[in-house]
């Protein structure tokens, strides 16, 4: 969300809310990770309190945060996010999008095969048009990988995902291996939302990061954040996802 010129999208009741103007792009990046005090606030931004009053004011106005009373003293407010950061503006990305485009001149050789070609040209259809989706298609990763965990019955990390990795298997949605429990490393060969993409110096799996923390929440009651560290889409032949 950071940068001059950006624009951030989040989603309310309301619907989508564009964004602009670094402060609080700010203050919306620091309110993203847990509620903050004023002073925090200003503190992370490092703006006049008149100031950070002012854009505090106008972002509850489009009903992207709250204001609460601090529980440890009632004289202190305490902000928090209510709306979800959905997408940001980027430099539009056409080579993945281009590339995906080409396969469907040809034959594809089973379903599987042409349902996940569609499916990277919606994603990078995106990138192409300047909209970084990234955070809205982990979300929804995370919502189906919840649904996707009453599949499996392990409620321990390594039963968990030895039923996981039949599936990814059974399914072709790629071949998955645990590399590493502590600290938890996931390695995906011919991973279904990256496969065949073009070297274009970004990570492309943040759906498959959602399915991977919403399955581990779902089955673990563990909230973590797992990152893909590797990818197709960075030159890599396979993808690799660590917990953080």
């Amino acid at each position: 969300m950071k940068g001059e010129g950006h624009t951030a999208l989040f989603s309310n009741s309301d619907g989508i809310i564009a964004i602009e103007g670094p402060v609080k792009l700010q203050i919306m990046e620091l309110l993203k990770e847990s509620s903050r005090s004023f002073d925090e606030i200003v503190k992370y931004t490092g703006k006049a309190k008149s100031t950070i009053s002012v854009h505090l004011s106008d972002l509850k106005q489009h009903n992207l945060l709250e204001e609460r009373i601090d529980p440890n003293d009632r004289r202190k407010k305490t902000y928090v996010m209510c709306s979800q950061y959905a997408a940001c503006s980027q430099k539009p990305v056409v080579e993945h999008y281009h590339e995906t485009l080409k396969r469907f001149t040809n034959t594809f050789d089973t379903e599987i095969d042409i349902l996940t070609t569609f499916f990277h040209a919606v994603q990078s259809g995106f990138e192409a048009q300047g909209i970084n989706h990234r955070p809205i298609m982990e979300t929804i990763g995370q919502d189906i990988g919840i649904r996707l965990a009453e599949n499996f019955n392990s409620t321990y990390l390594e039963g968990l995902f030895e039923e996981v990795a039949d599936y990814w298997d059974m399914h072709k949605l790629g071949n998955l291996s645990v590399l590493s429990y502590d600290p938890l490393a996931i390695n995906i060969d011919d991973c279904f939302v990256c496969k065949g993409a073009p070297d274009i110096g970004q990570n492309l799996c943040s759906f498959s990061e959602g399915l991977l923390q919403g399955i581990i929440y779902s089955k673990l009651n563990m909230q973590c954040n797992i990152v893909e560290i590797e990818c197709h889409g960075n030159g890599y032949d396979h993808c690799l996802f660590v917990m953080q």
